[in-house]
This record gives structure tokens, C-alpha cells and sequence, in this order.
């Protein structure tokens, strides 16, 4: 068995029910995708259009679902909106309309998880707390017929520091269930809580994740 392989194996077993192990394949060639794809993961996580566009077309898989983590630019959404199944990384409300255009035009609703700046770092993209409750009680997104709005996705402070890292979660899981309180009582596709990579998605898991995004533990250093 491969080094993929056996590292998605033991993370899986390592996993509560109801955790969504997101293999975050960004930089890497389409060979080790294919040896995570054959020890049974599906879900893939992509940061560049340019990227995400030709490995789709290698695997073509029907089961496989490509999520969108990176920083995404509106021009670049009508690239991913044919296939993507997950964009992780919605930081504006012009961002959130692009989505909704580009899914009307290839007629499909588009996931969407709202990126929420918790980190004390200011290179870190994100929608302040005020500023998602902002847009959320501003209703436009209400209007927008070819997105959903399905959860939450943060990254954490870059330190070594984990009851920093463990705050930034614990704020990101308060911040969710606020949300979900106000305005998606009702809505069960409102669930996803996209926190935690490699180094520290043990905490995150703790903290109310169910979506955890894993790249170099499992595929190694990128190239």
C-alpha cells in the first residue's frame, strides 16, 4: 500500500462520524490523486482555477467531489461554477453574486461555505464575524436562486501557540451557531463547519468541526 493510502486510512480511522476528510491536493500531480481516489477518498480540495480545470478532466469519476478552498477572484469563478461541488472561500458579496451568475449560467445551484477571518493575522483572507452577520442580515443572498449557503470555513492563527488555535475555533463554532440560529433554523443543508488542517484538525475536530482539509500529511510537501 502506498504512503497515500495508508496515511488516508489511518486519518479515517482516527475520524468521528459525521467528519468529512477533504484531501487537499493543490500542487500535486494527478498520479497521487488517483492512488488517494483508489484507497476510496472522494473529496478533493483545489486553490487555483488553472489547477482544479485540467485535473477534473483527467479523474472523471462520477463520485468524486471537488472542493474549491483557495482564495477565489470573481473572474475566476466561471472556470470552477461547471463542476466544482463545494467553494469554501466566499469573502464578499460581489464574490457571492459572481457565484450565483456564473451557476445560473451553466443552470446549477452552487455550494458555498462562508470564509470568516478568526485568525490573529492579518494575511489571512475572510469575512470579519461583523461583517458576515452583516451580509447575511442585509438578505440579498435570500434573492440568489443558483447559490446555497451551507456553513462556515476558517483557518486558524499560524502558531504553535494551541490554546490560540483552539480560541480561533471555538470562536469560528459560536460564530456558526449564531448563524444558524438567525437565520437557518430551518434549513438542514446549513451544517458545514470546515475547520482544521493538518497540524491541527485534532483541535478543530474538538471545536465543532465536521469538515477537515488535509494536504501535506497525506500527499506530502507539495512541488
Amino acid at each position: 500500500m502506498s504512503h497515500v493510502a495508508t496515511t488516508i486510512h489511518q486519518i479515517k480511522q482516527t475520524l468521528p462520524a459525521g467528519v468529512t476528510l477533504v484531501a487537499v491536493s493543490k500542487f500535486h500531480p494527478i498520479e497521487k490523486l488517483s492512488e488517494a481516489y483508489d484507497a476510496g477518498q472522494r473529496v478533493f480540495g483545489e486553490s487555483r482555477a488553472q489547477e482544479v480545470v485540467p485535473k477534473s478532466q483527467a479523474l472523471t469519476h462520477d463520485d468524486i467531489e471537488w472542493h474549491f478552498i483557495g482564495h477565489l477572484q470573481p473572474n475566476k469563478v466561471k472556470m470552477i461554477a461547471p463542476f466544482v461541488t463545494l467553494i469554501h472561500s466566499v469573502d464578499s458579496l460581489k464574490l457571492l453574486k459572481e457565484i450565483n451568475k456564473q451557476g445560473a449560467k451553466v443552470d446549477r445551484k452552487l455550494h458555498c461555505l462562508l470564509e470568516v477571518k478568526v485568525a490573529a493575522e492579518d494575511s489571512k483572507h475572510g469575512l470579519t464575524p461583523e461583517a458576515c452577520l452583516e451580509l447575511l442580515r442585509e438578505g440579498e443572498w435570500r434573492e440568489m436562486a443558483n447559490i446555497s449557503i451551507d456553513g462556515l470555513m476558517c483557518m486558524a492563527t499560524n502558531t504553535d501557540d494551541k490554546n490560540q488555535i483552539r480560541q480561533d475555533f471555538a470562536q469560528a463554532h459560536a460564530l456558526f451557531k449564531q448563524i444558524k440560529q438567525e437565520f437557518f433554523a430551518d434549513a438542514e443543508h446549513f451544517s458545514i463547519r470546515s475547520w482544521g488542517m493538518s497540524d491541527d484538525y485534532e483541535i478543530a475536530i474538538e471545536e465543532g468541526s465536521n469538515m477537515i482539509r488535509v494536504g501535506s500529511a497525506i500527499f506530502g510537501e507539495r512541488v
